[in-house]
């Protein structure tokens, strides 16, 4: 792939995460109850808003990337795989967590998550990782990393909910400071 079509992709990517987590509206599209959305119709509401989109594209850009952002069905609709801001209910149904979880932050924020525990902030969840590497790379993106354990199992067993998305990110709506292992 070339840097401009590389570029491209990363662009898309960007434009796709904003409308399907954040403000469909922006582009007069309304995400169903699930957060889905027709392709089509994601592709004709962008062109009129000034970004051209082709079904392949959006297509190519959901297939690809490490962080599977995106989901589609085989009814040709698309949808955010997680870190919604508005509401949506993804269907997914809880299920029993690793015992260790991983969440990465800033350490920035340190100070407050130990004093109110993991919050989802405008997003309706709190994401966790199962491995420290991805948790970490996600606390790079505010500034120096600090990587947290989530005793997962334990919140479980007091019956906590989580859910796990189609791209393998565990969801829960809160998680008590209690159950944080800091550095």
């Amino acid at each position: 792939m070339t840097p401009a079509a590389s570029a491209r992709q990363k662009n898309v990517s960007r434009f796709l995460s904003r409308v399907l987590r954040h403000e469909p509206e922006s582009i007069g599209l309304a995400l169903d109850a699930q957060g889905w959305v027709r392709i089509d119709e994601l592709v004709e509401r962008a062109g009129e808003h000034g970004m051209s989109l082709t079904r392949d594209l959006v297509l190519q850009v959901a297939g690809t990337g490490n962080r599977q952002r995106f989901a589609c069905d085989g009814a040709g609709r698309i949808r955010a795989n997680h870190g919604h801001t508005v509401p949506v209910d993804l269907g997914i149904e809880p299920s029993e967590p690793p015992p260790i979880l991983f969440h990465g932050t800033a350490a920035t924020s340190v100070a407050s998550i130990r004093a109110e525990g993991l919050v989802p902030g405008v997003r309706q969840y709190v994401h966790l990782s199962v491995n420290a590497a991805t948790a970490t790379s996600v606390g790079r993106r505010r500034g120096r990393p600090v990587l947290l354990r989530v005793a997962a199992g334990r919140m479980w067993s007091a019956g906590f909910k989580f859910v796990r998305s189609a791209n393998a990110v565990w969801l829960t709506t809160a998680v008590p400071a209690e159950f944080i292992q800091f550095p």
